[in-house]
């Protein structure tokens, strides 16, 4: 039998989500001659201020509906920065002990602000094994975003069914980023679900594992490196990311994605995350193979997560040196793009 916390929480997080509504398409001015239409799915505006909000609600509902987490269960996630803001605030609203653990040297101030606590550890691909034991020995439940992400259950909550309910016409791309895969996996099974002719393409970092692990068909590929954009890219294939769904993987030079942000801050004003930066170029590049082979249509892609925090990361030229990351050629090649 469902317990009536049970039954309270899972009432709490669809209220959440009927509160929220429907994000926003804003539209990204292209050339008039391109033929080709460019949208952003705005997940900035989620009570959490990014794209993980759906997930992390995901996560906890079907937790909740499995008996793992029940009135008072300690939660323990293996994750830094926006998903572990997320679900400090979604264990905030469902009065749950939080702790994220992440790798020394990250910044955890957002899930202390919400309530949680922080475990730091290193090396940062420790991070898994201690949350694992870390929820054993508290009698909690580990979420593992990653393993979980093949199993979540949306509960109708999912960006894909969303997204193709807003547009006048099926997008001949829809891009995404992937950091558990489990939002490309959600629009790549929506697509061929429902038969409709658009494509999916994944962007993907440097160091991530993602773009030659598909290219070679070879779920187990990893590259052991940390992605140095925030949100997406991953060291090793996760159970999450379905590669048959993928008609696209787009490998994304870090400077350009750091150049695309600042672009996207010119145009619309917000501070957007370098992820957001990635969606942009990825995006572009299909949209110029469109305009060059006379394709009109529509391009969907992300804006991921909206904050100050990036003003003192891609949006600062400090930030970039110390990176290693001359972005000016990348923003010059926009300027030339975009502005001719």
């Amino acid at each position: 039998m469902v317990s009536g916390w049970a039954a309270g929480a899972v009432g709490r997080l669809d209220e959440e989500r009927a509160g929220v509504g429907v994000t926003p398409l804003r539209a990204f001015p292209l050339p008039s001659g391109w033929g080709v239409r460019l949208w952003f799915k705005d997940e900035s505006v989620q009570p959490a201020g990014g794209l993980k909000h759906r997930l992390a609600r995901a996560l906890f509902a079907t937790a909740i509906s499995d008996g793992r987490i029940v009135e008072g269960t300690p939660v323990v996630e293996a994750a830094g920065g926006a998903m572990a803001v997320t679900q400090a605030y979604f264990a905030r609203l469902l009065g749950l002990p939080y702790t994220a653990v992440m790798p020394k040297g990250a910044n955890g101030e957002g899930v202390e602000r919400l309530g949680g606590t922080c475990r730091y550890v290193h090396p940062p691909l420790a991070i898994y094994e201690e949350a694992a034991g870390l929820a054993e020995r508290v009698g909690g439940c580990y979420l593992d975003q990653y393993g979980a992400a093949p199993g979540v259950d949306w509960r109708g909550g999912s960006l894909a069914e969303e997204l193709f309910g807003q547009v006048d016409r099926c997008p001949a791309w829809v891009v995404v980023g992937a950091a558990t895969g489990a939002t490309s996996a959600a629009v790549g099974r929506h697509l061929r679900e429902h038969r409709l002719p658009g494509k999916l393409a994944v962007v993907d970092p440097e160091n991530s594992a993602y773009f030659p692990g598909w290219a070679a068909g070879a779920d187990d590929y990893g590259t052991g490196m940390p992605s140095r954009i925030e949100g997406i890219g991953r060291p090793r294939m996760e159970p999450g990311f379905a590669a048959s769904l993928v008609d696209l993987v787009v490998p994304v030079p870090d400077a350009a994605s750091v150049a695309a942000a600042r672009r996207v801050r010119q145009v619309t004003g917000l501070a957007v995350g370098a992820a957001t930066g990635t969606n942009l170029w990825g995006a572009l590049e299909l949209a110029v193979r469109m305009r060059d082979r006379d394709e009109p249509g529509d391009l969907v892609t992300v804006i991921g997560d909206v904050g100050e925090r990036h003003l003192r990361t891609c949006h600062d030229d400090a930030w970039a040196r110390g990176k290693g990351l001359d972005w000016r050629p990348h923003a010059a090649r926009l300027a030339d793009l975009l502005d001719a």
